[in-house]
């Protein structure tokens, strides 16, 4: 089989159903109850960094999204979910969305970018682990990660993560 090509758009309302559909199938049941989840319950995700990524043919392989939270009083994004079809995986769709969606934010003015992960995979993005950020209860702090988008951005944004306004 040749390769596919793949394109990349905002996602929109009309993508909405078969995203949800891609992360039931990606996730565990229940993926709702985590901590990430309470965050953006109730807050506009940033639609300019939700990406969706399609092969040729229109179907969805891949999906990014982000959302707004607060540290210390100041502005995070907020990564994730993102999942990449599972006759997908290993054709580095996660790290095509993951740079393109970085270098996104950064171009809008963001300064720094949260998720929760596993290190070994996120730090070759330039991810690492924020010992005082706190993300809501149970989430490992093993797993609380950051990048900054703009030096030193992180310096002095410690304590809760918390819902934007």
């Amino acid at each position: 089989m040749g390769a596919r090509l793949i394109r990349l758009e905002e996602e929109t309302g009309e993508d909405w159903w078969e995203v949800e559909a891609l992360y039931d199938l990606c996730f565990a049941p229940g993926r709702e109850a985590l901590s990430s989840y309470r965050l953006r319950e109730g807050v506009e995700k940033v639609s300019a960094l939700c990406l969706v990524a399609r092969d040729d043919g229109g179907v969805l392989a891949a999906v990014i999204r982000y959302w707004p939270v607060r540290v210390a009083g100041r502005e995070v994004l907020l990564l994730g979910p993102i999942a990449v079809h599972p006759t997908r995986q290993g054709e580095g769709l996660a790290a095509l969305l993951m740079m393109e969606s970085l270098v996104l934010a950064t171009g809008l003015g963001w300064q720094r970018v949260l998720l929760v992960g596993d290190e070994p995979f996120y730090g070759r993005f330039g991810f690492h682990r924020l010992d005082a950020v706190v993300m809501p209860p149970p989430t490992n702090p093993a797993r609380v990660l950051g990048m900054a988008l703009q030096p030193r951005a992180w310096d002095g944004v410690v304590g809760p993560v918390e819902k934007a306004d």
